[in-house]
């Protein structure tokens, strides 16, 4: 039986509301606190997004020193930062979060070796948004080339009411934030009034400079997007699409977002680059070792409702997966895939055993991979 400990936020006591409860009253330490204005809506425990969020996290079985790590990144208000082979359930981790405290749908930035910060934080159409202003000024010329073709023939002055080539009114300027959406680390970055989970999933494929570029965001809680920065005198306040498609639009005034609560971020990594020592101190480090028997028992109770104890033919998937382990990388689901299999009758033949184990248990590395 797993003892729960009092100062758990993250897989704490009572109910996920109270955990939620508790998470909002912890005072941020002093040096991360923040100040966003504005109250954009908090995610909502409901939808696509969020039942894809929960299907994947209300099974994740997390030992204690995931726990610890987590509850730890939580009061300190510091990204957490997740190391470890393919298949430990290092994403899997950032559903457990968000689901286990009620926090919405988990906001997803897949990194690979094109991925940059603005990436991140907003996309700006300016091909599209080029295209029209071109419209735009097209329907205006010849609107004003019919108008004064109309006064000239009735010998009037309303065609010469506007200059030739003069600027379109006002009204009829398209809004730059048409053009704008944000990334999910800007979404992330909002001032809600609770924390987003955010996942940045393979950060170890980014280029060189991401982590970084990171910092500076990571430590200012905020960013700055220039293209309403610059028209902030004519259009102070927009409203501009986020990364939560079931969500509304933010509203952003002087070009500034800054969040409330600092988001809950899970960075993963599978150690196939270090990082600046800047980078490291400023996150908190979970090593996730792939489980051992005890633990995978866990996960099959937990993911398919089979407890391996009674059942001496799963026990010995588990002993067969741990010893291919020890050979070359397994991942987790590939037993819970031999398991499903035996379930749905699949594979009956005790002759094919090896058979069926060279094929649902084929090892991610080594020589046999």
């Amino acid at each position: 039986m797993r003892t729960v400990k009092d100062w758990w936020l993250y897989q704490g006591s009572g109910t996920s509301a109270e955990r939620r409860a508790r998470l909002l009253s912890t005072p941020a330490p002093p040096w991360r606190a923040f100040n966003g204005e504005g109250a954009h809506p908090p995610a909502g425990a409901e939808g696509p997004a969020w039942e894809r969020t929960r299907a994947r996290g209300a099974d994740y079985v997390p030992d204690d020193a995931e726990t610890d790590a987590v509850n730890t990144a939580l009061y300190l208000r510091r990204p957490l930062l997740v190391t470890g082979k393919p298949g430990t359930g290092k994403s899997s981790l950032a559903h457990s979060i968000a689901t286990d405290l009620g926090l919405g749908p988990v906001l997803h930035w897949p990194i690979t070796s094109r991925s940059v910060l603005r990436e991140g934080l907003y996309q700006y159409d300016a091909i599209g948004r080029l295209q029209e202003a071109s419209l735009e000024q097209l329907r205006v010329t010849t609107g004003a080339a019919g108008r004064r073709g109309g006064a000239g023939r009735r010998g009037g002055a309303a065609g010469r009411a506007r200059p030739r080539g003069g600027a379109a009114p006002a009204a009829a300027r398209t809004s730059l934030s048409r053009f704008l959406r944000l990334g999910a680390l800007g979404t992330a970055l909002l001032p809600a009034e609770q924390p987003r989970v955010l996942l940045i999933d393979e950060i170890d494929k980014s280029d060189i400079d991401l982590p970084g570029d990171l910092l500076t965001v990571f430590e200012d809680g905020g960013f700055a997007i220039p293209e309403l920065s610059r028209t902030a005198l004519d259009e102070p306040t927009v409203a501009v699409a986020t990364a939560d498609h079931e969500a509304g639009p933010a509203t952003i005034t002087g070009g500034q977002v800054q969040c409330r609560y600092f988001p809950v971020v899970v960075m993963t990594s599978n150690g196939e680059r270090d990082f600046p020592p800047a980078f490291l101190r400023r996150c908190v480090r979970l090593r996730m070792e792939p489980p051992n028997e005890e633990k995978l028992a866990r996960i099959v109770r937990k993911r398919l409702a089979v407890d391996v104890t009674e059942h001496p033919e799963y026990a010995r998937f588990v002993k067969d997966f741990v010893e291919r382990r020890a050979e070359g990388d397994l991942a987790t689901d590939q037993l819970l895939n031999a398991i499903q299999l035996r379930l749905s009758e699949a594979w009956p033949d005790e002759a094919d055993r090896e058979k069926f184990l060279d094929t649902v248990m084929r090892r991610l590395t080594g020589p046999t991979a």
